[in-house]
């Protein structure tokens, strides 16, 4: 019976601090993101607490993040020497078309100088520098490099015009080029030509390594539609098969791209023509600096802009007969 009275006494003895602990356990509130409280001599201390020794010991040196460098710029008065340099050039490495009358070169400058002021504020010319043009126009299809100045209409010139293929109609699943402002934005990483063919053998894209220049995705007509309803594409530059279709631009002819000739490809890329933003983003981002060319020479007059520009009404109004001649020759060249 002794032994028993002291057996229970010892164990209330011990029961007392465990079930104080028990309690306490029970009431305290947990600490948000962790199932055991933190003493506060584990917790880190604050950001403002921390000592310039804990900083050094803690801490490694985060490598400087390149600043992103200007977009190329030229003064006015140096504008002639380099589009000199570039006629010269464009004449040697594409060739092109010789003979383009003033009276075109004129409308094409006016019909890219409304596309611009119709999306100034997307797209504001505050510098000068490098335009691809192009002309949807059926009876035309053609590409004009153009330097362009902010402000002063009559210093924009021509530097060179060549053929091209835009969308056609009359084909299913074929858009019509959309007329406009497009800019070759750091946004999207546009890619090169693998060179592979279709189903039909043929080199969509050209040969291999040739500059895709991709402007997303836009508004254009369905050309197999009389309605002309509107459905979205990726509007695209680009080579051509070298073989089967490039021997064939000067007419419409594509899904809704822009055909281009290989050498014109190779100018634009070497130059650096509309790759303005992706120079910049090339010294702090290693996919662009990846796909640009490691032999280019960037012009100071690069650019970004492509401009679909059409002149067909323009044309009609001046030489109706002219142009009704040319569509029927488009026509014919289609079927």
């Amino acid at each position: 019976m002794h032994r028993a009275k002291i057996f229970i006494l010892a164990c209330m003895v011990f029961s007392v601090p465990l079930l104080a602990h028990a309690q306490e356990r029970a009431v305290s509130p947990p600490v948000s993101g962790s199932e055991t409280p933190q003493s506060e001599q584990t917790r880190p201390a604050p950001a403002d607490k921390i000592t310039s020794d804990q900083h050094t010991a803690g801490s490694e040196t985060l490598p400087e993040v390149p600043a992103m460098p200007d977009y190329p710029t030229l003064a006015v008065e140096d504008v002639p020497a380099e589009v000199h340099r570039l006629t010269l050039a464009f004449n040697k490495e594409v060739g092109g078309e010789k003979n383009i009358s003033a009276e075109k070169k004129a409308l094409w400058i006016s019909l890219a100088q409304k596309e611009l002021a119709e999306h100034s504020a997307d797209h504001p010319l505050t510098r000068p520098q490098v335009l691809v043009v192009v002309d949807r126009n059926p009876g035309v299809q053609r590409l004009a490099l153009i330097a362009a100045l902010p402000g002063d209409a009559e210093d924009w010139q021509v530097i060179g015009v060549t053929k091209i293929s835009s969308g056609t109609t009359g084909r299913k699943y074929y858009y019509i080029t959309p007329t406009g402002v497009f800019a070759n934005t750091s946004d999207i990483l546009g890619y090169r030509a693998l060179g592979t063919k279709n189903e039909h053998g043929i080199k969509g894209n050209g040969i291999k390594d040739m500059r895709v220049w991709d402007f997303g995705w836009q508004w254009a007509e369905k050309g197999w539609l009389p309605s002309r309803e509107k459905g979205q594409i990726r509007l695209e530059m680009h080579a051509t098969d070298p073989v089967y279709l490039e021997p064939r631009l000067g007419h419409t002819a594509s899904e809704g791209c822009v055909r281009i000739p290989a050498a014109l490809n190779i100018f634009i890329d070497k130059h650096g023509l509309i790759d303005a933003e992706y120079e910049r983003a090339a010294a702090i981002d290693r996919r662009f600096s990846a796909l640009l060319r490691k032999d280019r020479n960037q012009s100071p007059l690069a650019g970004s802009l492509l401009v679909v520009v059409d002149s067909t009404d323009a044309l009609k109004a001046a030489h109706p007969s002219k142009v009704a001649q040319s569509v029927q020759k488009q026509h014919n060249m289609i079927r």
